[in-house]
């Protein structure tokens, strides 16, 4: 199945689950053709109940694909000190395969201090320093890549040749739209990168083939923004009284040629990139060449 579905009148929808079925099913693959046992963990340091049912939903996935999937939660009071000693003994320890930091952390603790204290070849979400720089610099074999905006980057090449696309990213978060920047133009596309702040953005896009909008606040993006033979990506959070919504408003699914759902469009397979990135970290700390 296609992750592009025409479905009925109206917008091409891509679709995150038939690709997320598919890595599912190459990582299922992957682990029982090693004879792997992989270990991963989730460190959770807040008292966010979110976190502890998102977490629970990665555990039950971990299993389907025959991977452990240990939770340590350190509580909502943990110190800064104490959480880098928790992540440096996880990164020495050999029996883990990959480490997970679940955001949000509790107030007064710092992620991005947290991260320099995790191993880059276990850092299976791809945000440490390490992990990002060397996507920065273009040697992406050599790296962990984010799974969203890996999810992104699939979904797009679904309907885009990347290669010359011109593509805007609206929000330069650190887990999203700047790791994304640079994995666009490692394959050849002229990227544009906006904010929630950029003045005309009707001037900006009209010359865009394709439109990420990952900000997290609801109708930013809307149809006078944009025109029928664009491409929507839309990777926005937004929790409203009437369900989870991102970042286009209503009126851009009409409109544009293709446009990802909320939910059901980059979530899923971001989720699958993860695990996959789980094989790929073992692969790494053995020392093997990956692509």
């Amino acid at each position: 199945m296609s992750a592009t579905d025409p479905g009925p009148p109206g917008p091409r929808l891509l679709l995150g689950r038939p690709l997320a079925d598919r890595v599912t099913r190459e990582v299922r693959d992957g682990i029982a053709e090693r004879h792997l046992h992989p270990l991963m963990v989730a460190v959770v340091a807040s008292d966010d109940p979110a976190t502890g049912v998102y977490v629970q939903s990665k555990v039950r996935q971990a299993a389907r694909l025959g991977v452990t999937l240990q939770v340590l939660d350190l509580g909502a009071r943990i110190t800064q000190a104490d959480l880098h000693r928790e992540l440096e003994r996880l990164s020495a320890d050999d029996a883990v395969h990959g480490i997970v930091l679940e955001l949000p952390l509790a107030p007064g603790l710092d992620a991005d201090l947290a991260s320099l204290h995790m191993a880059p070849a276990k850092d299976v979400e791809g945000l440490t320093p390490a992990n990002l720089a060397l996507v920065a610099a273009g040697r992406e074999p050599e790296a962990l890549l984010p799974p969203t905006p890996r999810s992104i980057r699939f979904l797009l090449r679904e309907v885009l040749d990347l290669q010359g696309a011109r593509v805007a990213i609206i929000g330069p978060g650190r887990t999203v739209g700047r790791p994304l920047t640079w994995m666009l133009n490692n394959r050849g596309a002229t990227v544009t990168l906006l904010n929630m702040h950029s003045r005309d953005l009707t001037a900006i896009l009209a010359p865009q083939d394709a439109v990420v909008v990952a900000v997290g606040r609801a109708g930013l993006l809307r149809a006078e923004h944009l025109h029928a033979a664009q491409v929507v990506v839309d990777a926005g959070i937004n929790v409203t009284a009437s369900g989870v919504v991102g970042d286009a408003a209503p009126d851009v699914a009409p409109l544009v040629r293709a446009i990802t759902p909320v939910p059901g469009g980059v979530g899923p397979l971001t989720s699958a990139l993860m695990f996959q990135n789980l094989l790929r970290a073992i692969r790494l700390q053995r020392g093997e060449q990956v692509e």
